[in-house]
């Protein structure tokens, strides 16, 4: 099937149901840097691009069978301001998905077969409940039975990553279920923690945020990855050797770290954390660098750079793999869509 890339960030949906058969028609994305690493890594020669969405109009898109988008979550984020889907400025661009679609309806035109959302975990909640009731009710009005389904990407990559993941289907085209997905067996990824070994500040002079300085294990999982920007917040790690672990206990006092070999933390666009590796008793600290971020998200070394090469700084990489949808995730929904096309 054919679709069209909304928010498109650096392609992780595009990159996920390209891998599931799926051919991109489009991509619209506002943030130049984004757009810069896209253009890098895959082939859009061709294709329709927008750059503003609220620019775009509907008669100027390709007919396409799925539109993907994951608007802006910071408004409902429980990270960001919580200013809610409706009042928010980023997570509001939802909306402009559901005036392309009135306007090519107005028009005559084809609408997609199918709409796929990913969004943050706080969508349910934001507003006790009621931005994501606007969701199902907005989709409904333009012609969309919508299923939805809480995901965590330790299913298929080692990073700790709650998103809820929704998809529309055109009443009357298509009323095969995607969800739920076939989970891993008892000894996938999942079964993994995140292993926290300590924390190498205080968080009183960072906030107060509880994430800022976390150290983990690299025998467990990543947390979840979002922007890193500001704060020295990329994941940690603890690796071969600097200190000593009785120099560590000192230094170190009262405060957490993870292990080498855990499951990460979620990766975010503001969080820098790192992994711990012990080494004949000697013990030492360093950032996931941006390859590894972009790794936990399912891309590949050569994709990340091509995006480096193309003169990406490390902020911005490790931005883009914080803002990204889990790319192993976008691909098992999108063999589902294309097996509900061939039913």
């Amino acid at each position: 099937m054919n679709f069209i890339d909304f928010f498109a960030g650096i392609g992780g949906f595009r990159y996920g149901l390209e891998k599931a058969g799926h051919k991109c028609v489009g991509f619209v994305e506002f943030d130049k840097f984004a757009r810069k690493s896209y253009q890098a890594m895959y082939d859009t020669k061709g294709e329709f691009t927008g750059y503003d969405i609220r620019q775009v109009r509907g008669k100027d898109l390709p007919t396409a069978d799925i539109w993907t988008f994951g608007s802006p979550c910071q408004d409902v984020s429980i990270a960001g301001q919580q200013d809610g889907l409706i009042s928010g400025k980023r997570s509001s661009l939802f909306f402009e998905i559901i005036r392309l679609l009135k306007e090519r309806t107005k028009n005559q035109e084809e609408i997609p077969t199918y709409l796929f959302m990913e969004n943050v975990k706080g969508l349910l909640s934001s507003r006790n409940g009621r931005d994501f009731a606007r969701v199902l009710i907005e989709m409904d009005s333009v012609g969309y039975d919508v299923e939805w389904s809480l995901i965590n990407s330790k299913e298929v990559v080692p990073q700790n990553r709650e998103r809820v993941y929704l998809i529309g289907h055109l009443r009357g085209k298509c009323s095969n279920k995607v969800f739920p997905i076939q989970r891993q067996s008892q000894n996938s990824i999942k079964q993994s923690k995140i292993k926290q070994v300590g924390n190498y500040r205080s968080n009183k002079s960072f906030g107060n945020n509880p994430q800022t300085g976390r150290v983990y294990s690299v025998h467990g999982l990543s947390p979840t990855l979002n922007t890193m920007q500001g704060g020295d917040r990329q994941p940690k790690i603890l690796v071969e050797a600097v200190l000593t672990p009785d120099r560590l206990a000192k230094r170190q006092s009262g405060r957490r770290f993870k292990n080498a070999g855990e499951p990460a933390f979620t990766v975010t666009a503001t969080d820098k954390h790192g992994v711990l590796i012990k080494k004949d008793k000697e013990l030492s600290i360093r950032k996931l660098t941006p390859l590894e971020c972009w790794r936990l998200q399912g891309f590949t070394d050569e994709q990340f750079f091509k995006a480096k090469n193309a003169g990406l700084s490390d902020n911005q990489l490790y931005k883009q793999a914080g803002n990204s949808v889990t790319v192993p995730v976008i691909e098992t929904i999108g063999y589902k869509l294309k097996g509900n096309i061939n039913e």
